[in-house]
């Protein structure tokens, strides 16, 4: 495991069988055995990432995608058909609203409880109590039953015993959308102290506002893989495309924040490029089912090269490769205009070099195009 990793998730796979009718007694298997018919759904099929020490990142993706499943398999909750994952440190979770909790204990016992199943001792947590009952806000009814809380505090007791056991690694699903709203504000400032303190962070979320106000990386999984990973913003853009809700003043806002790119190039192999129409009305059509650009690089700075295309045929798909990047599948992508962002694995890129930008088009109907508008690269400034 590389030393400056806290997380490392090498091509795991998790499938489940669904049984059609299932039959609960030994005398009903016996005699109605065909009632025991089931089919296996794989759920992740094969995804691999890394998680730096200190770092925050945001798993994001539709209901069912396989989201909540990695992180259980994170937790040990359950084990991956195949692949491995590697953790250093103390793990601390919020996997679901009072999981671990019993609900005819009292608040108070149910921390020690809670705590004794992250690590701690009974020494360690007396220590801690009185802080972890401060910040839940629950005096008053810290030594009623849990089973008379409300699901809000339910999540503050959750919340307060999971960020009190000085975790190495965080993991968290879904539950900061319970509460009230100045309590959720309360837990986004304690995420960020202990992110800042060096804790490693993994956020399930359908709230792409919240990953992106505390995590550096988002990682989209869809039909178990991962489809694109990089910058929040431009992941949780590509994402909002495809699921068909991102508001149209931003699609417009994007589009023409793309033109205004001074080092925007539009260089393409005319073997596989054709130009219709003059000057400023130019456009690349792809016809063929496969084709290539190059673009050069100009300076030696950190590059994030970006696509303008429009998808001109109903239910299309465009698989855009780019040299050094992971690539990106879109499936069943609507007609219009969107720019598909690639943050190079590679740090850097010398001027002069050439990057390849490959686009493989699937179930483009027969007299549909994509049409690709412009290719390019943004320069970043080096981190200090």
């Amino acid at each position: 495991m590389d030393s400056e990793n806290a997380i490392e998730v090498k091509d795991i796979k998790k499938s489940f069988k669904v049984y059609f009718d299932k039959s609960n007694q030994l005398k009903e298997r016996v005699l109605f055995w065909n009632r025991n018919r089931y089919e296996r759904r794989s759920v992740l099929k094969g995804i691999s990432f890394n998680v730096k020490k200190g770092e925050a990142i945001g798993l994001i993706g539709h209901n069912g995608c396989g989201k909540s499943t990695t992180l259980k398999l994170l937790t040990k909750i359950m084990y991956p058909d195949s692949g491995t994952i590697e953790m250093l440190g103390r793990v601390s979770a919020l996997i679901e609203l009072g999981a671990g909790f019993h609900p005819d204990m009292s608040g108070r016992e149910n921390i020690y409880t809670n705590a004794a199943i992250f690590g701690l001792n009974k020494k360690e947590i007396d220590k801690k109590i009185d802080d972890i009952i401060a910040f839940s806000e629950l005096e008053e009814f810290i030594d009623n039953p849990v089973r008379t809380y409300s699901s809000g505090m339910y999540m503050r007791l959750a919340f307060a015993v999971a960020i009190n056991v000085d975790a190495d690694i965080l993991l968290i699903d879904e539950i900061l959308a319970v509460g009230d709203a100045a309590f959720q504000e309360k837990c986004f400032n304690r995420l960020k102290e202990i992110k800042a303190e060096g804790t490693t962070i993994v956020i399930v979320s359908h709230s792409l506002g919240q990953i992106e106000q505390i995590c550096e990386r988002s990682i989209w999984i869809d039909a178990g893989l991962i489809r694109a990973e990089g910058n929040p913003k431009n992941v949780h853009g590509e994402y909002l495309d495809f699921m068909g809700v991102r508001k149209p003043e931003e699609k417009s806002a994007l589009i023409e924040k793309f033109k205004a790119i001074p080092s925007a190039k539009n260089a393409f192999d005319n073997r596989y490029w054709k130009e219709e129409g003059e000057g400023d009305s130019v456009k690349n059509i792809m016809k063929e089912r496969e084709s290539f650009a190059y673009i050069a690089v100009e300076k030696d700075r950190p590059v994030l090269v970006e696509i303008h295309a429009e998808i001109l045929a109903p239910e299309g798909g465009l698989k855009i490769a780019v040299e050094g990047s992971e690539p990106l599948m879109v499936q069943k992508l609507a007609p219009g205009e969107k720019v598909f962002s690639f943050p190079l694995k590679d740090s850097h890129k010398h001027a002069g070099d050439k990057i390849r930008v490959d686009f493989t088009a699937d179930d483009i109907l027969r007299n549909e195009k994509v049409c690709v508008k412009g290719i390019a690269v943004k320069y970043k400034e080096p981190e200090v």
